[in-house]
């Protein structure tokens, strides 16, 4: 079986945002549920759904110090492969911007993305998140 790793740019931008308060009052420690919808451009084209995880410790809490974690499906290509994957992320969040460092799921890659395996990172102040990944592709 041979493999080939390949470096990758691009972004994604923010499509839609629908957080709900899962437990506890908006004014103090609460958890929140996101299902959020991307549009990937670059070496990964396509749309996506994600679900995070936030934590805020009271009133006017921006998040810093917390990694919420978020697992996304992604359907469309990856260098021009087509199929769907999933990523496992940890996002952390504060009033400066967001920081992701996202992997793939083990054995969550379809079509052409079968056996997909690697991650990256992001960062941005704005719905829009460039990243930079390194992918490996099982043939």
């Amino acid at each position: 079986m041979s493999t080939e790793t390949t470096t990758t740019t691009g972004s994604y931008t923010t499509t839609g945002w629908d957080e709900q308060v899962v437990s506890g009052a908006g004014d103090g420690p609460r958890y929140a549920h996101v299902r959020a919808t991307f549009t990937y451009t670059g070496a990964i084209e396509g749309t996506s759904t994600c679900d995070y995880l936030l934590y805020y410790d009271g009133d006017g809490y921006d998040g810093a110090g917390f990694a919420a974690p978020g697992l996304e499906r992604i359907e469309g290509s990856v260098h021009g492969r087509r199929g769907s994957v999933v990523l496992r992320h940890e996002v952390t969040y504060d009033a400066d911007g967001i920081g992701d460092t996202f992997t793939v799921v083990p054995g969550s890659g379809t079509g052409e993305l079968a056996g997909l395996s690697g991650g990256g990172t992001g960062a941005s102040t704005t719905s829009t998140v460039p990243y930079t990944a390194e992918f490996t592709f099982a043939d």
